[in-house]
C-alpha cells in the first residue's frame, strides 16, 4: 500500500515487505491535529441497522443526518459512507454537493468507527487505527468495525497499529500535546484489558500527545461508558469548553461525574505546564424532547472549514446562549444551529456522527 504523501508501510516497519503486511507498528512522529485546522473533507456513515432502530426511527435518523451532511456541504467536500444497495435512498435527501462512497456501514457514528487521521511534520496522513468494537460489543458493527481501514485502504494511506480498541469520541486532544478522556470507556475489559497507564500511553503515541488528563467518567450507563465529547471539549491549546449545571444534583449521575471531572480540570495543567483555560456553559432546560436519556449536549458539535456545526433543543434563551458563546469562540466561521432531536434520541450528536479529513502539508 502507497500512502498518498509517498509514506510507505514498508518504510513505517524496516524489514516488512509491503506485500507481507497489511497494518504498520505505530511510528512516533505522528499527530491527530486539532478539529479547527483546515479539512480536506469531512466523512460521515449512513445508518441502516434494523436491529438498532425500528423503520420509523431510522428514517428520521436518516434525515438527520442528511441534514448534517447538506449543512456541511456548504463550507467544505463532503464523503458519505454507504453501501451500493443505499445509495438511492440516501441520495434522495442528500445535496448533489455530498458525494458517496460504496463502504457499507450499520450506524451512523462515525465519529467512532471512522479513520484517525494523523499526520507527521512532513504533512503526510496516516491513520491511527483504534478498533472499534461496537462500545464493548453493545451493538452489532460487522460493517463498522471495517469502515477506518476500508477508507485507509480507499486513500491509500497507511493503517497504524495503535494497539487500542475504543473510539474517538471517547479522547480530546488540544493539537498541542494535552489528551484528555474518562477512564471508563478506555481502562474496561470491554475493550482494553490493560492498565489507565498503559492505555494512556498508547493513546499518547497514537494521537501525538505528551500529557494525558483522566477522570474516571461512568461505566455502564450509556452505550459508551460515557464519551468525553459529549462533556468537555478542547476548542484549542490549554483551552477546555465544558457543559454543566453550577450546582451538583446528587440524584443524577452524570452531574456528580461531570462536577468530577471538572474538580480534576480546574487545576491541571497541560503539556506545556500552563494552568488549564475552563469555559462554561449551561444545559439547556425547556428542550423538545420529552425521552430520559436524549443527549442534550451543545459541545457534541463539529468544526468544519469556515463553520460550526450545533445542536439546537428547543430551549431558545440556552440556544442562544450557546450560539453567541460559539461564536466568540470561533470568530470567523458561521455557526450553524441544527434541530437533530433523533440522533440525540439514539444517544448522541452531530460531533459523534462526523469525522474529519485533515488537510495534507
Amino acid at each position: 500500500m502507497q500512502g498518498s504523501a509517498g509514506l510507505t508501510l514498508a518504510s513505517l516497519l524496516p524489514g516488512c515487505t509491503e506485500a507481507a503486511l497489511k497494518e504498520a507498528a505505530m511510528p512516533d512522529g505522528f499527530e491527530m491535529p486539532l478539529e479547527s485546522e483546515p479539512h480536506e473533507r469531512t466523512f460521515m456513515q449512513w445508518p441502516v441497522n434494523l436491529d438498532v432502530y425500528d423503520k420509523k426511527s431510522l428514517a428520521k435518523v436518516q434525515a438527520s443526518i442528511a441534514l448534517i451532511a447538506n449543512t456541511i456541504a456548504k463550507y467544505e467536500p463532503i464523503t458519505l459512507l454507504a453501501s451500493a444497495e443505499h445509495h438511492e435512498t440516501a441520495r434522495k435527501l442528500l445535496s448533489t454537493d455530498v458525494e458517496l462512497w460504496d463502504i457499507p456501514t450499520d450506524d451512523l457514528w462515525c465519529r467512532d468507527s471512522g479513520p484517525t487521521f494523523v499526520k507527521n511534520a512532513k504533512g503526510e496522513l496516516a491513520v491511527a487505527h483504534i478498533r472499534f468494537n461496537g462500545w464493548g460489543d453493545k451493538q452489532p458493527h460487522g460493517n463498522d468495525a471495517l469502515v477506518a481501514e476500508r477508507v485507509a485502504e480507499r486513500l491509500s494511506l497507511p493503517l497504524l497499529d495503535t494497539g487500542l480498541v475504543g473510539e474517538q469520541g471517547g479522547v480530546e486532544h488540544d493539537g498541542a500535546g494535552t489528551l484528555l478522556a474518562h477512564a471508563s470507556c478506555w481502562a474496561n475489559d470491554n475493550r482494553n484489558s490493560a492498565s489507565e497507564a498503559e492505555i494512556g500511553e498508547k493513546l499518547l503515541k497514537a494521537l501525538g500527545g505528551e500529557k494525558m488528563i483522566w477522570a474516571p467518567g461512568i461505566a455502564g450507563k450509556d452505550i459508551t461508558d460515557y464519551h468525553i465529547d459529549a462533556l468537555a471539549r478542547f476548542v484549542g491549546p490549554g483551552k477546555v469548553l465544558i457543559q454543566l449545571g453550577d450546582e451538583i444534583d446528587p440524584d443524577d449521575p452524570w452531574s456528580v461525574s461531570g462536577h468530577e471531572t471538572l474538580e480534576i480540570l480546574q487545576p491541571a495543567t497541560d503539556a506545556r505546564g500552563k494552568k488549564l483555560e475552563i469555559i462554561r456553559l449551561p444545559d439547556p432546560v425547556n428542550i423538545r424532547s420529552r425521552k430520559a436519556d436524549f443527549v442534550a449536549s451543545y459541545v457534541n458539535y463539529y468544526v468544519c472549514n469556515d463553520a460550526v456545526i450545533a445542536a439546537q433543543f428547543g430551549d431558545k434563551a440556552a440556544d442562544g446562549q450557546a450560539k453567541e458563546l460559539l461564536q466568540s469562540l470561533y470568530p470567523g466561521r458561521t455557526i450553524e444551529m441544527l434541530n437533530v432531536d433523533p440522533i440525540g434520541d439514539s444517544g448522541g450528536g452531530i460531533h459523534c456522527a462526523t469525522q474529519q479529513q485533515p488537510k495534507m502539508g
